[in-house]
């Protein structure tokens, strides 16, 4: 019995879809634990590339059981149109939502691209799908939750205090007019609480039952640790916790109960919205990883922003996350360059820093001190799959050298290394799930 978390290291957009993917193949349930539907991840299979924001990754796997927990805001509308795309292609995930799920209301889409529009410098440059709005409600104990939509009376009592309080909000505050209706909501909401019925449970209670009989789980997290509420680049990050610790309030199961947490770390630095970032490359360098990589969001589309590996960042992850083993993406997307550098530490104010500070302001002012490395070259498609196959000790030399020195440098040993974008093209360098009797 294994309970192990997927968790991303950086910025977001580290590959952490197709490392659940290949991991979701041994387990039992897969658990989607924080974020809504302006998180994407990509999962190519079988030929055929699926880009999932609500359903956890372990939905192309029809068998397991996959739980959105109740660290997630679900947008209803969103939800059935991946479900949607799914049934196109023949597959009917088993798919069980927590009734404590917070739902994301068109008001909330409304006000978050008000918000954002007026803190200036401070916009995080969010995807105005109304996360931020919909978890604000959440700690202000404001929200409507999924289970509620399966109690008419009570969902129709709570839309009219929060439809009312959100109009007047939008139009005094902000200078909008929100003209859904109350009515035009509650209708809505109404036929998405009829559709979502079947898919509710008591998802801690599978949880608990999963750990007695020692089943295999697998928990996965939406974005990056830098973009924890807590612990990321505050206030340019997002709304929710997702780093490991997220797991267990997200879920409803405790932090005993978790064995192995596999942090996701793109092999170069990439993010999509504001704030500082650096090792940012604005230079042709920048632009060629960007266009090798296909790095423009899943959710948006924009394009990512590309910088050199960041140590200080990947330390912090280690520590934050209690991270016991590395799952590395995008080796071969660096392949073909003459020379490749790594962020060792910062330099601010004379002094060395090994871990990002606090406060952003200070991040901005933080110079990055770098450490080449010889390149290794693009030996195409064919030869890294054929790479997959040869485990670790049949990549190249240099790009061995490459992975070896940021796994001692945040001590922390590699289990997985990705040279493209299938199940296929993947070394395993430990299996985090252990084999049933």
């Amino acid at each position: 019995m294994t309970f192990a978390i997927v968790v991303g290291t950086q910025w977001g957009d580290e590959g952490k879809g197709k490392v659940v993917d290949y991991y979701a193949a041994q387990a039992d349930i897969v658990v989607r634990y924080c974020g809504g539907a302006n998180a994407g991840h990509t999962i190519v299979s079988g030929g055929r590339k699926f880009a999932f924001h609500h359903v956890p990754s372990g939905v192309l796997y029809p068998e397991k059981i996959n739980i959105i927990g109740n660290g997630v805001v679900l947008e209803p509308k969103k939800f059935f149109e991946e479900l949607g795309q799914l049934d196109a292609v023949g597959i009917k995930p088993n798919i069980k939502i927590s009734p404590r799920v917070h739902l994301v209301m068109p008001y909330h889409v409304a006000q978050d691209g008000a918000e954002e529009g007026r803190k200036g410098a401070l916009a995080a440059g969010t995807t105005k799908r109304g996360i931020g709005p919909c978890y604000s409600d959440k700690a202000a104990r404001f929200g409507i939750r999924v289970g509620e939509l399966l109690q008419p009376e009570l969902f129709r009592e709570k839309l009219h205090t929060m439809h009312t309080l959100k109009v007047k909000l939008l139009k005094e505050v902000y200078g909008v007019d929100f003209t859904q209706s109350e009515d035009e909501i509650c209708k809505l909401y109404t036929e998405y609480g009829k559709r979502l019925a079947p898919f509710v449970a008591d998802t801690g209670e599978i949880l608990s039952d999963a750990l007695s009989k020692k089943k295999q789980v697998l928990f996965e997290g939406a974005q990056a640790t830098m973009l924890d509420i807590d612990h990321g680049m505050y206030p340019f990050g997002t709304s929710s916790n997702t780093s490991a610790g997220g797991a267990c309030t997200g879920s409803g199961i405790g932090p005993t109960a978790i064995d192995e947490v596999i942090g996701v770390v793109k092999v170069y630095t990439s993010r999509v919205g504001a704030g500082p970032l650096p090792t940012e490359l604005n230079d042709a360098t920048g632009q060629a990883i960007r266009d090798k990589g296909g790095e423009y969001g899943t959710t948006t589309g924009r394009p990512r922003r590309i910088g050199w590996l960041d140590l200080p960042t990947l330390r912090y992850a280690a520590h934050v996350n209690g991270l016991t083993g590395l799952a590395f993406t995008r080796l071969d997307t660096l392949s073909g360059m003459q020379k490749v550098q790594v962020c060792t530490h910062y330099e601010l104010d004379g002094k060395k820093l090994l871990i990002p500070p606090a406060s952003y302001t200070d991040i901005a002012r933080c110079r990055p001190i770098y450490k080449s490395f010889a390149g290794w070259d693009d030996i195409g498609a064919d030869k890294w799959r054929a790479c997959a196959k040869g485990g670790m000790k049949s990549l190249p030399a240099r790009a061995q050298a490459y992975l070896k020195f940021i796994s001692g440098e945040v001590r922390v040993p590699i289990y997985v290394i990705g040279v493209g974008a299938g199940r296929e093209d993947t070394i395993v360098l430990k299996e985090v799930f252990s084999k049933k009797a």
